[in-house]
């Protein structure tokens, strides 16, 4: 039986209902908590993001392809010198929602957003289909963000967020050569997300 080869392309907007519909599976516990959304609602939500805010010029969006159904993900984000204000979408993309739970989930992606230092390739999310998983799809988008930080000669280092509650996803990291730099507890992210505890990790490259 021959397996369908796995291609790594940039985001593009075809992509975005099945990214929303991705992003589910890696964040519904977070959000879910904070907004009682159901899965159909928290992924229509995402794919109104894609569609209606732009994405910061300092970042990038992959997927992982195979037979044209998007399996996997991975946003990464670093710093520049030039500054932006920041653009809030128009209410009307988004009035289904209601504007309480319209607050509540950009406050919790705002709370979740790192600013990068000078030198970070800071990984924003990563997140595989729970029906792939297990196949090294995972390994295939953090090594694509490896070789493209190594190819920036600003950046030095790949870094991300571990949930305290995900021991086995800091262990794996571990074995990728990230090392917990640090580890954090906020009682904010307890309100928002029902998570105290976090791990900063850290893979140098340089």
């Amino acid at each position: 039986m021959t397996v369908s080869p796995i291609t790594i392309e940039p985001m593009h907007a075809m992509y975005n209902q099945q990214i929303g519909q991705l992003l589910v599976h890696g964040f519904r516990g977070k959000f879910q908590t904070l907004t009682k959304l159901n899965d159909g609602d928290l992924a229509l939500f995402f794919e109104k993001v894609f569609d209606h805010v732009p994405s910061d010029p300092a970042s990038q969006r992959m997927v992982a392809l195979q037979e044209g159904e998007v399996i996997g993900t991975i946003s990464i984000k670093w710093k520049t010198e030039s500054t932006s204000m920041p653009t809030f979408p128009a209410w009307k993309n988004f009035h289904r929602f209601g504007k309480w739970t319209l607050l509540k989930m950009f406050i919790g992606l705002s709370f979740l957003d790192h600013k990068p230092e000078a030198g970070e390739c800071y990984i924003t999310d990563v997140v595989v289909h729970p029906d792939h998983q297990g196949k090294g799809i995972g390994n295939l988008l953090l090594q694509w963000a490896q070789n493209f930080a190594q190819t920036q000669p600003s950046l030095d280092k790949l870094s991300l967020y571990v949930a305290g509650k995900n021991p086995r996803a800091e262990q794996l990291y571990q074995r990728l050569s990230f090392h917990t730099q640090l580890r954090e507890s906020s009682f904010l992210s307890h309100i928002l997300f029902k998570e105290k505890k976090w791990s900063y990790m850290v893979k140098r490259l340089k």
